[in-house]
């Protein structure tokens, strides 16, 4: 007689973004330590690894950020160089995958392949790269080639990156025996030896970020992990279904893609405790001053003269491309303008409240109870596969997500109890590469 068999239950994926220099940083609460010192990282990447993520993950600042000829604040704290921390942080963690972001337009594959290979073998098995790309000219001033790529050719060179580098990861046999490499392509005309064997994963792990159709061919031809920011379920249903469909015109299946959008929460005893925390923190990441200049940056002008308790300004923004050099691009000016218009009038709101309002990036805010529910709920309804938790606070920002949260995750069966592998790609539930150790 037949038997019938429960479909497996769909865990979910976590992982831990150092918060750095990013907006959702809040830099005045007296917990707030050091960016670049190691006992942060240390701190931050031991919690996470009590809490059984899967990665570590690191971003990348290659210039200073510039608003109106200075160095915005958040910049002042440094940007360290995420590869070396890492290969640090092998040192004082055992399980949990490391992850650096690392640009493919001012990079070499030989260079780059051989630093990342290197992560792996220290790590035994570890390492992770984050691909991402730039055609920024104010970023590429601090490189030979200087910004000379055209902003159409940034996911071509991209993907011939990544092809490259994973023909130098192969030409080691799973034996130990080198062979020489070749590659000859729009972008790069390379050949010699590589200078490590296979690596305990065979390939780290790649992680690509971007939403535009070619990011997402990208993702889907190329990546491993995809690091998106879609925050409501129908958002990430309708992402995740997009990007998943794209696989099999790669040759690859529905598992090999994991996709793991970067979420902050905010905990409380109750809801409505949680509502108000929420409220406070936001309050504390938009400051009067950086209300003013993320208005400057729609305005494309000066904003100091207004209040930033007062209305938006009148008059339609006149975007200056140079006001602020090597921030993200916020969208269409018009477009953004119009939409707060429309907020601040529907609800009475000023410029700064209209800014907090707008750009509030708070994922799940609740009871640990609750948390874990929704974060189970996005992933059962294939909306996620996981996320990359942002916290706003360094280095203890991410303590009572392990604490009270990851508890109740595994008490649904939504999330491992054990690590059950070594390397990142077993963490991850992904495919070895053909011919690799893993």
């Amino acid at each position: 007689m037949a038997t019938s068999r429960t479909p497996a239950r769909k865990r979910l994926h976590l992982a831990a973004h150092f918060p750095g220099v990013n907006n959702t940083t809040v830099w005045q609460d007296p917990r707030s330590r050091s960016q670049i010192e190691f006992d942060s990282f240390v701190h931050l990447a031991r919690t996470a690894e009590r809490g059984l993520f899967d990665f570590f993950f690191l971003a990348e600042g290659l210039r200073l950020r510039e608003h109106k000829g200075r160095i915005h604040d958040l910049d002042v704290v440094g940007r360290p160089e995420s590869l070396t921390v890492l290969n640090a942080l092998a040192a004082v963690t055992e399980r949990l995958g490391l992850a650096a972001t690392v640009n493919a337009t001012f990079n070499e594959p030989y260079e780059l392949a051989r630093r990342l290979a290197t992560l792996d073998h220290l790590s035994a098995g570890r390492a992770a790269w984050n691909v991402v790309t730039s055609s920024d000219a104010f970023t590429g001033e601090n490189f030979r080639r200087g910004g000379y790529l055209d902003h159409a050719d940034r996911y071509t060179r991209a993907a011939e990156f990544v092809a490259t580098a994973r023909e130098l990861w192969d030409s080691w046999t799973a034996d130990g025996t080198p062979r020489p490499f070749a590659h000859r392509g729009q972008h790069f005309d390379i050949h010699g030896e590589f200078t490590l064997p296979r690596s305990p994963q065979g390939h780290p792990v790649v992680i690509q970020a971007g939403d535009s159709p070619a990011g997402r061919d990208f993702a889907a031809s190329a990546a491993d992990v995809i690091f998106t920011r879609h925050g409501t379920l129908e958002a990430g249903r309708a992402f995740y279904a997009d990007v998943k469909g794209r696989l099999a015109a790669h040759g690859r299946t529905h598992d090999s893609l994991k996709i793991m959008p970067g979420v902050t929460f905010v905990l409380g005893d109750t809801a409505a405790e949680a509502q108000e925390k929420a409220h406070h923190i936001r309050r504390q990441q938009v400051s009067p001053q950086n209300a003013l200049l993320t208005a400057e940056q729609v305005w494309g002008t000066d904003l100091s003269h207004l209040d930033p308790d007062g209305p938006l300004p009148e008059f339609d923004p006149d975007p200056d491309p140079k006001l602020t050099q090597g921030r993200t691009r916020l969208g269409d000016p018009q477009e953004i303008a119009a939409r707060w218009r429309a907020l601040s009038e529907a609800k009475g709101l000023s410029l700064r409240e209209t800014v907090i309002e707008a750009t509030g990036r708070q994922s799940f805010i609740g009871t640990p109870e609750t948390v874990a529910a929704e974060m189970d709920a996005f992933v059962t309804q294939d909306a996620a596969d996981g996320f990359i938790l942002v916290p706003h606070l360094t280095p203890g920002g991410l303590d009572e997500f392990v604490d009270r949260v990851v508890p109740l995750l595994q008490e649904r069966g939504a999330f491992r109890t054990e690590y059950e592998g070594d390397t990142l790609r077993s963490h991850l539930g992904l495919p070895a590469p053909a011919g690799s150790p893993a």
